[in-house]
């Protein structure tokens, strides 16, 4: 009988479950909202979650061999304690890895949300056979994961690989975290949308504003970084201007991580790599560009593969911390 594992990816918005097998086939997935409004509505949110999973898959929870849990830091790993999230309604020092394990009956472990999809990816998916590699999700956000020697590596306080709030320009735009410049606050989800709203107030009667409004049904401050790749698509301006200095930033962030880590891969995930090319090859070039030759002569930059990186990525570090690995 195959050995099954549990992983479930806790965001902001959503929860995702999977069970899948030792080589990382899905057998069933699940989504649900993610719950807020306390802690126990959480745990049980979570383990509903996993639970609704387990019996698409014709299994039990207490038949898993182990479940991880990918989870937004601050947090701590090796205690299982979720520290101090910013978009989970206020939650703070909040045991998870424990109690969830009580609630399923089997062992849990917990893990920063983007090291489990870095594992995930380059265990099963678009990295796996790299041993340096560095996963990177734009998203609403940014965030990363840091694959050194095969091994995930966490740094000397376990928070390495916070990718996201390098600071690329110091008097630049203000980041959700409180610093300015940060990758995140010029390359993110949510930086292209501030920029494209900046735009749209000095875009000019005429065509392209009206195509803008029928989008938005009028309301140009609602736009997002979709309607931006929508709009460049369709050679609406500003949407090819603004894709060109997204990925712009997206290069300079890539070619900071290549000077300082020199990886052989670099995956890419979350909502904003959906656009393909029209992103990542402009991405890349620009990395290419900045970066030292020396280090880029081998060096490759791929979309992510996996379907659900983060929960995959979860249910490998249950195999993982259940065969005593980092």
């Amino acid at each position: 009988m195959k050995r099954l594992y549990g992983g479930i990816d806790l965001g902001g918005s959503k929860i995702e479950s999977v069970v899948c097998d030792e080589e990382g086939r899905v057998l069933a997935s699940e989504r649900r909202p993610t719950p807020v409004e306390s802690a126990g509505a959480l745990l049980e949110g979570l383990a509903a979650s996993l639970r609704a999973a387990c019996a698409t898959a014709g299994a039990r929870p207490e038949e898993l061999e182990g479940v991880g849990l990918g989870a937004p830091g601050p947090l701590d790993a090796g205690s299982g304690l979720l520290l101090e999230p910013p978009n989970l309604g206020g939650l703070r020092d909040l045991p998870l890895a424990e109690p969830l394990a009580r609630m399923l009956g089997a062992p849990c472990f917990l893990e920063n949300d983007a090291n489990a999809a870095a594992l995930g990816e380059f265990t099963f998916g678009a990295g796996r056979g790299v041993r340096d590699g560095v996963y990177i999700t734009l998203s609403t956000g940014i965030g990363g994961g840091l694959v050194l020697d095969g091994r995930l590596y966490r740094g000397a306080s376990g928070t390495a690989g916070e990718v996201g709030h390098m600071i690329l320009e110091p008097e630049g735009p203000l980041c959700g975290c409180g610093r300015r410049g940060c990758w995140e606050a010029l390359a993110s989800g949510l930086a292209l949308a501030r920029e494209a709203r900046a735009a749209l107030e000095r875009l000019p009667a005429g065509p392209e504003r009206e195509w803008w409004l029928a989008r938005l049904s009028g309301r140009l401050e609602a736009v997002t970084a979709r309607d931006v790749f929508a709009a460049e698509a369709a050679g609406v301006a500003p949407g090819p201007e603004l894709v060109e200095r997204e990925a712009g930033w997206v290069g300079v962030g890539m070619a900071n991580l290549i000077q300082l880590l020199a990886p052989r891969r670099i995956v890419v995930g979350g909502g904003l790599s959906r656009a393909g090319e029209r992103l990542l090859g402009r991405a890349r070039a620009r990395a290419l560009e900045l970066a030292f030759a020396s280090a880029t002569r081998e060096l490759e930059i791929v979309p992510a593969e996996l379907e659900a990186p983060g929960a995959v990525g979860a249910a490998v570090v249950a195999m993982r911390r259940l065969r005593g690995e980092a």
